[in-house]
């Protein structure tokens, strides 16, 4: 078994974890927080010790390029983040003018 095949390539913008919607940012985000990988392993339900240590080797194995990929990702997140408050939806819109006539709010 190659490390690959751990793994979805569906496109070069989303690398998810074989059999789950896990993408490999989830973990690699932790991991590089400092969280053990069996600790990792807990946060995700179904996720085996086994798929987050290939994860992590991954990622050793191909830092620059998952690093690229984590800040694409990053501006890609931030770029619809922005997008979605300078075009809310009319629901947010009418809770915003709900929100603004009440006398209390902070």
């Amino acid at each position: 078994m190659q490390i690959e095949d751990y793994f979805d390539f569906a496109d070069p913008n989303h690398i998810r974890l074989k059999g789950h919607r896990i993408a490999i940012d989830d973990v690699i985000w932790l991991y590089r927080d400092g969280y053990s990988p069996e600790r990792i392993a807990q946060s995700f339900p179904g996720l085996s010790l086994e798929q987050t240590y290939a994860t992590i080797t991954y990622y050793l194995a191909h830092r620059a390029q998952i690093d690229a990929y984590l800040e694409q990702a990053e501006r890609e997140s931030e770029r619809e983040y922005q997008q979605w408050v300078s075009n809310p939806s009319s629901t947010i819109q009418r809770l915003r003018e709900i929100r603004s006539r009440c006398p209390d709010r902070n």
